[in-house]
């Protein structure tokens, strides 16, 4: 049986509603079951104080580096609908919400669509996103030819952002 090739992906998590360890846990656990998708790497776990609104509750933050079969306006597709299944309201832009799940990243794809840009055109300056993806930018592969922990150090100077001790079960 003939498998189709795979990609890997960048996707970031966030969530600052609701419980949102939980929130991030299962949007992981449903990207690693959408068809011809797996998790490859995940980050810790961040908390990072909001950015643009600054009126709304910290954020938990996490990156992950997928494999999947999936097409890039596929697997965005996928994306908002999950955010949708854990209550994700399109309201106030960068505001409060129960789940956010943004693709990063998507090997050998650059893309300047509206509805999905390619690299992410805020990742290079967000230490939510460039702490974590610094962490597990091994899995790499394909990708932008970037200096990922050095950005990640120059954002982290104005940018709170502290791993997150999740609770023991």
């Amino acid at each position: 049986m003939n498998q189709l090739p795979r990609s890997r992906v960048f996707v970031s998590l966030g969530s600052n509603l609701g419980d949102r360890l939980s929130a991030l846990t299962a949007a992981r656990e449903a990207l690693a079951a959408l068809p011809a998708t797996a998790v490859v790497a995940a980050s810790r776990i961040y908390e990072t104080a909001p950015q643009d609104h600054d009126a709304q509750p910290e954020f938990l933050n996490q990156v992950l580096c997928l494999e999947t079969g999936l097409q890039p306006h596929d697997l965005l597709v996928e994306c908002r609908r999950i955010e949708n299944e854990h209550g994700r309201e399109r309201g106030l832009r960068f505001g409060p919400r129960t789940l956010d799940v943004d693709i990063l990243l998507f090997q050998d794809v650059e893309s300047e669509q509206p509805e999905l840009t390619l690299p992410h055109p805020r990742m290079l300056r967000r230490a939510f996103v460039l702490v974590p993806l610094a962490e597990i930018w091994d899995s790499a592969r394909g990708m932008p030819d970037l200096h990922i922990a050095a950005l990640a150090q120059t954002a982290v100077q104005d940018q709170a952002i502290r791993p997150y001790d999740v609770p023991e079960a």
